[in-house]
């Protein structure tokens, strides 16, 4: 008869996804794997088969727990203007910057992996279009509220928001310092969203 497991696999996965989105796919031995896991290989496999699947379960985890808050923070913010700008913003949401320095786990393995990987490829391309759904929501609600122009097409305008906030991401990837970058998403925020 099989053991019950002995370890929490969500705290597995956050913890071999922490080491995936600070050292990125490739750099990632099994060696760290079972060090983050505190795991040996055959428990860490067993579980959740090889390194690509564990990393597929990993980024998976983390855009559904990142679209949960996503649509959180679009649908209850009293203002869908101000949903939409702290949108914008998100990268330089952290005093520091520390959020725009390591960047979106997503962003930085499409970077990395989907031009050789069908899986991360069609990762991305499900989490992005689903982004761009909940913001589109969130435009349609903002221009229900006379904040967005009326004849503005919702999944452009959402696209376009998309596109100028992962433009942040890469930017902070880049060392950009965070004034600079606070700066620039302000300028993007009262370009795309003008406040009445």
């Amino acid at each position: 008869m099989a053991r019950p497991r002995q370890f929490d696999e969500e705290q597995v996965l956050r913890a071999v996804r922490d080491q995936f989105w600070d050292a990125g796919y490739a750099a990632t031995s099994l060696e760290d794997l079972m060090r983050v896991s505190g795991l040996g290989k055959g428990s860490l496999y067993g579980a959740f088969g090889d390194k690509h699947q564990l990393f597929l379960r990993a980024l998976r985890s983390y855009t559904d727990t990142s679209g949960g808050y996503l649509r959180e923070m679009l649908t209850s913010t009293p203002r869908a203007l101000d949903a939409l700008r702290a949108f914008v913003m998100a990268p330089v949401s952290d005093p520091g910057g520390a959020a725009a320095r390591r960047g979106c786990l997503m962003a930085n393995s499409t970077c990395e992996l989907a031009t050789t990987d069908p899986d991360v490829l069609a990762e991305a391309r499900r989490t992005y279009e689903a982004t761009t759904a909940l913001v589109a929501e969130c435009v349609v609600r903002a221009q229900g509220e006379g904040d967005l122009p009326a004849d503005a097409d919702p999944i452009e305008t959402a696209r376009a928001l998309l596109a100028a906030q992962q433009g942040l991401v890469f930017m902070g990837r880049t060392g950009l310092g965070i004034d600079q970058l606070t700066a620039t998403a302000g300028t993007l925020a009262d370009r795309f969203l003008p406040d009445a």
